[in-house]
């Protein structure tokens, strides 16, 4: 056997023994400790000098991603808010989501946007490593993200596929983990509840619940359940109130599982985000709605997106049939 196949060998046997580590983790350690040691075991296989991974929405709509779960290693408090900033312009980021389950790498700081650009550069983040899968269960995208300095070396392709497999395993029994928490029996509804730990970190969080919590606190940017909810966790089990909606807290070991009371699907809607829905679904233009109802084209792109998340629609089509439209009416999206 030459040193290359020794090499290989070597690095199978450590990625099978990260892969029992990620299986007695996913037993013995909960929450967001599940995640962080479970790619730090990862890290002896395939080295990086930081992570980041979380749930992200997309939409069909002209609007930047925006994470809501997420966690770092390495990587300082501020990095999720300073990529916000760019997130509309990251190619990097598009290529990865419009991709899922495909592992997707760059090297260089070579992005079009110079916000961008200058925020990899501000990080080191020469070497990227990235994969995404959907969670139709909860109306998101989960994604992990892998960053190598410009002075190291480029992912290769044997550490591309190791990264492949264990993602699967990671979000396979992180996902088991999220529905033992709920124990909730159908995954219709999943994007109805979050998992926080009593700080108010979120394990998990669902699209619907998402639209809820930023409808009534404005800037919010997930993580970490604002703090007037955050209060409220260590009062469970009880039932709050956010705005027209109903949330019930309810005790599980070190966490609280948050869970959105069942309306029909369009009365989750704001009276006015119902009628931009609606003009919307009808074939109007963002500027056209924004012209009708006197509102500016960014709020309306706001309206659309909470909408969306909050009926669980993807397309146009889609969301004409949540509000109850004929088909006839509704119009695509081009």
């Amino acid at each position: 056997m030459d040193t290359r196949s020794k090499q290989e060998m070597t690095r199978l046997l450590a990625f099978n023994s990260c892969l029992l580590e990620l299986g007695r983790l996913a037993r013995t350690r909960g929450g967001s400790h599940f995640m962080q040691e479970g790619l730090q075991a990862f890290r002896q296989v395939v080295p990086f000098a930081s992570a980041w991974w979380g749930e992200m929405s997309t939409s069909a709509l002209d609007v930047p991603p925006q994470t809501w779960m997420h966690g770092r290693i390495d990587l300082p408090e501020s990095f999720a808010g300073e990529w916000h900033k760019g997130a509309g312009s990251d190619s990097f980021s598009r290529d990865t989501l419009s991709q899922p389950g495909k592992v997707i790498c760059e090297s260089g700081f070579t992005d079009p946007c110079a916000q961008v650009d200058a925020f990899a550069r501000r990080h080191d983040l020469f070497h990227v490593m990235c994969i995404s899968f959907e969670l139709p269960e909860s109306g998101l995208m989960f994604f992990v993200c892998l960053y190598r300095g410009s002075s190291a070396a480029a992912f290769c392709a044997m550490e591309r596929s190791l990264f492949s497999a264990f993602c699967e395993h990671l979000l396979q029994l992180w996902r088991f983990q999220v529905q033992d928490l709920i124990r909730f029996d159908s995954q219709d509804r999943l994007s109805d509840f979050a998992v926080a730990r009593l700080d108010g970190s979120l394990h998990y969080v669902g699209a619907r619940l998402c639209a809820v919590i930023e409808r009534e606190f404005p800037g919010w940017r997930g993580s970490v359940l604002p703090a007037q909810v955050s209060r409220q966790l260590q009062q469970a089990p009880s039932v709050i109130r956010l705005g027209r909606s109903v949330l019930t807290l309810s005790p599980h070991a070190e966490h609280v599982i948050l869970s959105l009371a069942a309306p029909s699907r369009a009365s989750v809607l704001a009276p006015r985000e119902r009628t931009v829905a609606l003009l919307f679904a009808a074939g109007h233009s963002y500027k056209e709605i924004a012209r009708i109802l006197v509102l500016s084209p960014a709020t309306v792109r706001t309206y659309l997106r909470n909408s969306y998340l909050q009926l669980g629609v993807k397309s146009k089509v889609e969301l004409g049939a949540a509000l109850g439209l004929n088909p006839a009416v509704a119009v695509s999206s081009p």
